[in-house]
């Protein structure tokens, strides 16, 4: 019986040809079927909150609770109130909440478009297109439902001011101050906590996107 060579056999092992366990087409279909799933839980969970956001926006708009703060803050800077003032700001505050759900409406819509347009038999380059065009239509909805937030503050903080003038009150800079710092602390306040909402949600979801972007970019370069 012939010596057993561990070596020899090791090195024979070695030289066997690999066998891929799937060839291309099959590894495209499994990312095209996961990245649809990706932008359907993006598409739903921007759903969830045009509703969240529309329910709270109707509770808060019959509350009248925006009324109430904004009357105590005029009280506190020695503003007059009047029915007028009122409903300015209801006014000024409603027309934004419409536009702010508008806007949520259409990347609604945008993001259900995307999902239906990434289909299993599209091909390669066209897939990483919609891919890149749907990251594009994500990071503009959070940078706009930022501004959103911030042009409220920029309006809310002129609308005050307006009032100020129109009634000749000069607050006690103490008092001022005070509005001026707390307008500005919650505001950065909400910009950090919507970033780091859509960091977690949306980011989790876009990293897994990323992941199957770079694999369909690297079937595309070895087909090259």
């Amino acid at each position: 019986m012939p010596d057993f060579d561990l070596d020899s056999f090791k090195k024979t092992w070695q030289e066997q040809p690999v066998q891929p366990k799937y060839n291309s087409d099959e590894i495209l279909q499994m990312l095209n079927r996961k990245s649809r799933n990706y932008v359907k839980y993006i598409f739903w969970i921007s759903v969830v909150e045009l509703l969240f956001f529309s329910v709270l926006g109707l509770f808060y708009f019959f509350q009248g609770d925006e009324s109430d703060s904004f009357r105590k803050i005029l009280e506190k800077l020695g503003a007059q109130e009047s029915p007028e003032l009122e409903n300015n700001f209801d006014l000024a505050y409603l027309a934004i909440k419409v536009i702010s759900l508008l806007i949520t409406a259409y990347f609604v819509l945008k993001f259900y478009q995307n999902y239906r347009k990434i289909k299993i038999e599209e091909n390669l380059k066209g897939l990483i297109i919609r891919i890149i065009k749907f990251k594009k239509t994500v990071n503009a909805f959070i940078l706009i439902s930022i501004a959103i937030l911030v042009a409220f503050t920029l309006v809310f903080t002129a609308f005050l001011f307006y009032i100020l003038n129109s009634q000749n009150i000069q607050p006690s800079n103490s008092n001022l101050t005070i509005v001026i710092v707390g307008t500005i602390v919650s505001t950065v306040l909400c910009v950090l906590l919507i970033w780091l909402y859509y960091r977690l949600v949306y980011g989790i979801i876009i990293r897994k996107l990323d992941k199957n972007l770079k694999q369909l970019k690297d079937i595309d370069s070895q087909e090259n």
